[in-house]
């Protein structure tokens, strides 16, 4: 499929004359603007052409939702209809995910870990909103308030996983489909019952933003099926976060290959 062929087809499947459409032919993107709000997104139509020839048609029914969805969360925005606490989630992302939003406001956000980072965001119903700044200033809250009433909030998230074992190996997935699946890394009392079940080594793999894999590692092999699991997940994603497990050890999160270099060293310090 050709550039001017995506566009072709966003539009036939977005007949709004609320929509204005900006294809930027030298840095091969579409900006759609929304005239009503004032504000747009802009896509990469090499990453979306990509998606299509993997997935075909459900590819673009996934951007189609997902750019409604969103310009549907910004006219509530701007009506005034997003402003309940009870909807204030934290969002799992990678550390090279953008920290400011288009109009150029910075996102609130906390530190995680070096792989990843968690963002704020109100929830829609369908989607959400990342919170910046202004948002902040218009929510009446201050940045503590929020991030506590998003710590809180995640308590609140089912934590439903199904099991699967191999090759002597336990692992569990949290799949939800609610937007929120990798926040549950967040959620220190969850993690902290998976652990007490757990009998070999607890891995927590956040691949993407629809799912969490904690791992019950119990073999060498193990720690093989895991980042090949982790890194198809990566690759599959819509929201892709970090193909990096981590260790699960003292309620603190530690990347994988750091343990492997502390068992060699501890190997050689046996030697």
């Amino acid at each position: 499929m050709k550039p001017t062929e995506l566009v072709n087809l966003l539009r036939e499947r977005m007949p709004s004359k609320q929509l204005e459409w900006r294809y930027d032919r030298e840095n091969n993107n579409l900006n759609i603007q929304h005239k009503a709000i004032g504000k747009g997104m802009t896509l990469s139509l090499p990453q979306v052409i990509n998606r299509y020839e993997a997935k075909g048609d459900s590819a673009i029914q996934e951007i189609v939702y997902t750019i409604t969805e969103t310009f549907d969360a910004m006219e509530k925005e701007a009506k005034g209809e997003l402003k309940s606490s009870e909807h204030i989630y934290p969002i799992i992302r990678s550390t090279s995910f953008p920290t400011e939003s288009k109009e150029g406001h910075k996102f609130i956000t906390s530190e995680h870990t070096a792989e990843t980072r968690v963002f704020y965001a109100l929830d829609a119903g369908t989607t959400y909103r990342l919170i910046d700044e202004n948002m902040l200033n218009s929510l009446s809250l201050t940045e503590e308030q929020l991030k506590e009433i998003a710590k809180f909030q995640v308590k609140k998230l089912k934590t439903a996983v199904k099991e699967d074992h191999v090759a002597g190996n336990v692992f569990y997935f949290l799949n939800e489909n609610d937007g929120y699946d990798a926040t549950r890394i967040l959620n220190e009392a969850f993690l902290k019952e998976m652990k007490s079940k757990i009998t070999g080594d607890m891995t927590v793999s956040v691949p993407h933003q629809d799912v969490l894999i904690i791992g019950d590692i119990r073999n060498e092999t193990g720690y093989d099926v895991l980042a090949q699991m982790a890194m198809h997940f990566f690759t599959n994603g819509k929201v892709p976060i970090t193909s990096l497990s981590f260790i699960y050890e003292n309620d603190e999160l530690e990347p994988i290959f750091i343990l492997a270099k502390n068992r060699q060293q501890k190997e050689n310090d046996k030697k």
